[in-house]
């Protein structure tokens, strides 16, 4: 894979400097660059280091921004700039993956340099392509243009934040997780409450969430009290049906071993079974912090006041202001990885000892 990413890089390069050479009007940037990456190639007759790959990203990005055209589409070897540039960081991640495999470089710290250039990666060819091929704002608008709306709309972006994952996605989380781990404890002790719950769990599980929220608009109105509502409704099930899974995931022999130092159900279920079910309530929790968000932000399509991230991407798209919306939806974005992320971190710490989370890799 990596010598075939060479041969792309170094080749896009190559014939975009032959395009350039016979074009007076080309980019002194794109013209540099073009010459570094068709360097790259004697690589095949003597190895190069791999920040040479690193460093031929970062230039080729910023000679792609730099080079694009006012108006109008931008001229063929922009394209293989833009082919070289994103080889040139696919073969940097490879290589990256392979030093980090092999114990050459550390994975704490340097794991996280991978998802951050596939990311900025991708948000520069989303910026080249929107601007070079002029694509209408109404339809995709760049990263550019989506950053500045996102500074002039501050204001408005932390009220709909506020309203949406302040006050409707953490309450009825909350809520909603503890309430599926009490009643999935309380089954637990039942077996034919086990056995009985559990399909309407998973038959709840699938109500679509559009049928869902009218309803609890109309018993809660219109302000976040109807939202946290549906974010209770989409969380609880998917604990309750985890949590029941996880209690029985503690074996037969671990449970002989308890009865016999006399331990009676609390200590047992504290001491072991809780414990061994650490994993399923986290993928509980994982599972639901998505859920919630999108949960949320799909109720207040039903009815909200004028705030909140689902009103103003509702009002958004029928005003035409796309770049808004797209503001929304990065901001909504951004906290659900975040929130993700904490309780990710969270179970690293709590359930170290499960194989999944140690060494440190989840």
């Amino acid at each position: 894979m990596q010598k075939l990413l060479a041969c792309v890089a170094g080749g896009s390069a190559a014939l975009g400097l032959v395009f350039s050479l016979t074009n007076l009007s080309a980019a002194p940037l794109l013209l540099i660059f073009f010459i570094a990456g068709a360097l790259t190639l004697i690589r095949f007759k003597k190895p190069l280091p791999i920040w040479v790959d690193g460093l031929l990203m970062v230039f080729g990005a910023y000679a792609l921004i730099a080079s694009l055209p006012a108006e109008g589409t931008m001229p063929g070897h922009h394209w293989l700039a833009l082919i070289s540039a994103w080889a040139f960081s696919w073969l940097f991640v490879e290589e990256l993956s392979t030093a980090i495999r092999l114990g050459k470089l550390p994975h704490t710290g340097t794991g996280l340099v991978i998802p951050t250039i596939f990311g900025l990666a991708l948000l520069i060819v989303w910026e080249v392509i929107t601007r070079g091929a002029g694509v209408p704002p109404v339809l995709l608008p760049s990263p550019s243009a989506i950053a500045a709306r996102m500074a002039a709309e501050t204001y408005i972006l932390t009220q709909d934040f506020i309203q949406t994952f302040i006050k409707s996605v953490l309450p009825g989380y909350v809520i909603g997780c503890l309430a599926g781990l009490l009643v999935a404890i309380a089954v637990d002790r039942s077996p034919f409450l086990k056995a009985g719950i559990m399909p309407i769990g998973n038959f709840m599980s699938a109500l679509p969430i559009i049928g869902i929220a009218p309803i609890m608009v109309m018993w809660f109105g219109f302000d976040w009290q109807s939202k946290a509502a549906v974010v209770v409704a989409m969380t609880f099930f998917p604990m309750l049906i985890n949590t029941v899974a996880g209690l029985n995931a503690a074996s037969s022999i671990e449970r002989d071993l308890m009865h016999t130092y006399a331990a009676n159900y609390w200590q047992t279920l504290m001491k072991l079974r809780l414990p061994a079910a650490g994993p399923f309530i986290f993928n509980a929790l994982k599972i639901n912090s998505t859920l919630a968000l999108i949960g949320a932000i799909v109720a207040e399509f039903f009815g909200t006041p004028v705030v909140g991230m689902g009103f103003r991407i509702s009002t958004g798209v029928g005003r035409l202001a796309i770049d808004l919306v797209w503001a929304e939806i990065a901001v909504a974005a951004v906290a659900g990885s975040a929130f993700y992320g904490v309780i990710a971190l969270i179970e690293r710490g709590v359930t170290f000892w499960h194989p999944s989370v140690r060494g440190g890799r989840a």
